[in-house]
Parts: structure tokens; C-alpha cells; sequence
């Protein structure tokens, strides 16, 4: 039980560290930092989609199962950006006190929807462990979480730091940042008793997250990062990034 509330709660705090960053910089990161950052992410979850799930998944299954699980997993992404509209500033419109809270409340919203399959996949991956001829490791599920903990430091960041600059307290844009990241323990508690009961659902479950996980890479980090100048920098992070999560996995793996 202790490895498993290891498992479970290494992503959130990965979350909470990463709002940190409001005690740390007051006036907010600069533009390449910001780049380099997002694209870390952006090759960490990328390369825990790959080694952390979809190939158990194709191990224990088949391909075309892995498959339709993976485009499952972007479908639900899809149906949560309609629910959670994206975040682009509308140039015609003035923006007040109460367009700025509206913004940050979305943003909080948005961010915390998709935590839940990073949860999920993270709480799959120890059902995985656990059960009899999946193939995967517990030390390969421990790599998935902290794969997940790393690029959830910028996300903190993505949340807090705005909060920080539409006037928030830091201690509040902290505890509002680190809240966003909630979601995870309890999804990965779900999906864990979840797949348990259903073993037969964990193929699909793994791919579906990884799915979900890649939805986000591509529409949301993947364009915030290639705007404006110096997106290489963001490309480099995310070479970074990936080859992090890929070390991860082959040395706990």
C-alpha cells in the first residue's frame, strides 16, 4: 500500500513544486523559458505515451486494440475542449477584472480536466504492475509517475503564474495552482480499483490515457511553444524531455 500511495501522489507533487514558482519569480518567467519548459513536457509525455503504455498495452493485447483504445483516448480529450473552451485572448475585447478572473477560472478548469487521464494512466500502470502476466514492472510503473511528476512542474507554473499577475496572493495562486493537480491521486485510485476488478479493460485503459496524454501534447503544448521567435527552443526541450522519460523507463524499467 505504501508503494502504491507513492505511486499515486509523486504526480501531484510534481504539481505543487512546480506553483512553487510564484515564490520564486514574482515577475513571472520570460518567453524563452517558457519555451523550453513547455516543450520539456511536451517530450516527456510524448515518450511516456510510447514506452509507459502503449507498448504494454500491445504487449498484453494486440495492436489494434492498443489502437482504438489510443483514439478513444483522443476522442475524450476532443469532447473535454469543447466542454473547456480554449484559452486564446480575443484581441477586440477589453480586458477587466471580471474577463481576467473568467480567464484564470478556465484556465484552472481546463488544466485540471486534463490531469485526469495523466491520473489514469498513472493508476493503470500499477494495476499493471500488480497483475499476474501483464508484463509490466512495477519499476516501470514508478518511471510512468515520475515521468508524469516532471512535466507536471511546468503545468504548476502554466496554472500559478497567471493567477500570480491578475493579482493573486502568492500564497493563493500557489494553493490554486498545486489544487489543479488534485485530480490525479483520485484518478489513478479510480483506475486502479477500476482495472483491478476488470483486467480485461487494462490493455485499453493503458492506450486510452496515452491517447489522451498525446491529444494534449499535440493541441496544446506542441503550438504554444512553436509561437513567436525561438521556437527551437522549445523543439531542443522537448528533445530533452523525451530523452528524460526514455532513461526513466529504461532504468526503472
Amino acid at each position: 500500500m505504501k508503494e502504491l500511495a507513492i505511486l499515486f501522489f509523486v504526480p501531484f507533487l510534481g504539481t505543487a513544486l512546480g506553483s512553487a514558482a510564484v515564490f520564486f519569480f514574482p515577475n513571472g518567467l520570460g518567453s524563452r523559458t517558457e519555451k523550453v519548459i513547455l516543450g520539456f513536457a511536451s517530450g516527456v509525455m510524448v515518450a511516456a505515451s510510447v514506452w509507459s503504455l502503449l507498448l504494454p498495452a500491445i504487449e498484453s493485447s494486440s495492436y489494434y486494440t492498443a489502437a482504438i483504445g489510443f483514439l478513444l483516448g483522443v476522442a475524450f480529450l476532443l469532447l473535454l475542449d469543447f466542454i473547456t473552451p480554449h484559452l486564446h485572448p480575443n484581441a477586440n475585447e477589453p480586458e477587466g477584472p471580471k474577463t481576467k478572473a473568467s480567464k484564470s477560472l478556465l484556465l484552472i478548469l481546463s488544466v485540471t480536466l486534463h490531469n485526469i487521464p495523466e491520473g489514469m494512466a498513472v493508476g493503470a500502470s500499477a494495476a499493471a504492475a500488480m497483475a499476474a502476466g501483464a508484463g509490466v514492472p512495477f519499476a516501470s510503473a514508478l518511471a510512468l509517475s515520475l515521468g508524469i511528476a516532471l512535466q507536471n512542474l511546468p503545468e504548476g507554473m502554466v496554472v500559478a503564474m497567471p493567477l500570480l499577475g491578475d493579482g493573486k496572493r502568492k500564497f493563493r495562486a500557489f494553493g490554486l495552482g498545486a489544487l489543479s493537480g488534485i485530480v490525479e491521486p483520485i484518478g489513478s485510485i479510480v483506475a486502479f480499483i477500476f482495472v483491478a476488478r476488470i483486467t480485461a479493460l487494462l490493455p485499453i485503459l493503458l492506450s486510452f490515457a496515452a491517447g489522451a496524454m498525446f491529444y494534449v501534447v499535440v493541441e496544446e503544448l506542441v503550438p504554444e511553444m512553436s509561437e513567436g521567435e525561438h521556437s527551437n527552443l522549445g523543439s531542443m526541450g522537448a528533445a530533452i524531455g523525451f530523452a528524460c522519460m526514455m532513461l526513466l523507463d529504461g532504468i526503472f524499467g
